[in-house]
């Protein structure tokens, strides 16, 4: 809006960005963005690596193994039930006071609820209590990831110059990667440690290192500008319940990105949290070696996520999304699974470090600015993204355990194959019906 209360046009809107963000800003914007994800990520995939190797004995040791896996993954599964609270509460927020106090609030709650758990005593000190303690904390680490996963994207969105925003939020996407890759080099090192140590104290050091990374992502987040395409769009008057106008205005936005989340997030478990356990427990398969193959493929990950969102500014992000969903598909049946049940570690890495290098990538690189474009206002975005893209996560977050739960009613890894399927072609036909919007300028 002008200072009179008048819409800003499109292209208005689009000098209102590149006036108030300069390059140093912009910079800012996607140093902090990154550091954040990194952060983000790091703390929330952390469990999911560290759970199977060593949460069954220090939390569910009552359990018989399959029994304590269901368990650990639907502790892992429940932080995904926070995230759409997540979204509506600091999607909310995001809309009526700004973007940036809400990201710092998500980053300060995701790195101390990270800590905590470093700190939690176990089964065999407290008792019942520990698990449950844990099921809190992962739970507020849902909350605040409802939050941060979206404001990063849309800052980084908002601010980028019109014909770059693909570039921009896959450059933000970089984090996912990092803490990706720091998440399995700290698993890596608890899993090869010697099994008492592990136990006793070695675990913890992954999550009590989060609070160093707070800190730093805290200090660079302390120097960036508010979005100045949501300070034009709220300069009259912020909508009271943002949300309820972005259900009322962009019904078909919120429901293709609640369907296109479910895949992403789908996909994301199975390459990454369902294969430990299901590589461990069925298959005989080191956990080591496999996470070696998270550690390779999102090294691969951090220089191909900004290229293929530079790329989704020239191709279109229809095409990028949809071919990922493609190939995700073919891949599972015909090769993920095959090379698998190989037994040979060489191949075994190579099976798990292809799809975080170049199947998860483009899908990954470019949701972000896709998300963000497909709504139109800037007044309702935060809270419509957040609320839609956390209730896909609380789908797609299920996949472990829905997938185990499937392989032990059944003993075909099949159904859990044919499961995936499904659900990829629900969201590549969310993707299809879906408008372009890479050429689209952002208000």
């Amino acid at each position: 809006m002008t200072a009179t209360g008048e819409p800003v046009s499109g292209r208005d809107a689009t000098r209102t960005v590149d006036s108030g963000f300069g390059q140093t800003q912009r910079r800012r914007i996607l140093v902090s963005g990154a550091i954040g994800t990194t952060i983000e990520w790091f703390d929330f995939l952390l469990y999911g690596l560290i759970a199977p190797v060593v949460f069954e004995t220090l939390f569910f040791p009552k359990a018989d193994p399959l029994v304590s896996s269901v368990a650990v993954l639907g502790t892992f599964a429940f932080g995904y039930l926070a995230r759409p609270l997540g979204g509506l509460i600091f999607g909310h927020f995001g809309d009526r006071i700004g973007r940036k106090p809400v990201m710092f609030i998500t980053l300060v709650t995701m790195g101390t609820c990270t800590t905590l758990i470093g700190l939690l005593p176990t089964y065999a000190a407290i008792g019942a209590a520990a698990p449950i303690l844990l099921a809190i904390l992962r739970f507020t680490q849902g909350l605040a990831l409802g939050g941060e996963t979206v404001g990063a994207v849309i800052m980084a969105t908002e601010g980028a110059p019109h014909g770059k925003r693909g570039g921009y939020a896959g450059f933000v996407q970089v984090g996912a990667a990092l803490g990706s890759v720091f998440a399995a080099l700290a698993a890596g090192l608890v899993a090869g440690m010697p099994e008492g140590d592990r136990l006793a104290w070695g675990w913890r050091i992954p999550f009590l290192a989060s609070a160093v990374l707070v800190l730093v992502g805290v200090y660079v987040r302390a120097k960036i500008e508010e979005s100045p395409v949501f300070k034009a769009a709220t300069r009259h008057a912020p909508r009271r319940v943002p949300l309820a106008a972005a259900l009322r205005q962009e019904p078909r936005a919120c429901i293709t990105v609640f369907l296109c989340t479910i895949a992403e997030t789908s996909m994301l478990q199975l390459f990454t949290v369902y294969i430990l356990v299901y590589g461990k427990q069925a298959l005989g398969i080191d956990t080591a070696v496999m996470l070696q193959g998270v550690l390779i493929g999102n090294i691969v990950g951090i220089f191909a996520n900004p290229l293929f969102g530079r790329l989704s500014d020239f191709v279109g992000r229809r095409v990028m999304l949809g071919s990922s969903l493609v190939v995700g598909v073919l891949y599972v049946p015909f090769v993920f699974f095959p090379l698998l049940r190989t037994h040979n570690e060489a191949l075994i890495i190579l099976a798990i470090a292809i799809p975080p290098a170049i199947i998860q990538t483009p899908l990954f690189s470019t949701e972000g600015s896709f998300y963000a474009e497909l709504f139109r206002d800037a007044g309702r975005r935060f809270s419509g993204l957040g609320v839609s893209r956390q209730l896909g996560g609380v789908v797609g977050g299920f996949f472990p355990l829905i997938a185990t739960s499937l392989l032990a009613a059944s003993g075909s890894i099949w159904l859990v194959i044919g499961y995936y399927i499904v659900i990829s072609a629900i969201s590549f036909t969310a993707v299809l019906s879906a408008r372009e919007t890479n050429r689209e300028t952002l208000a």
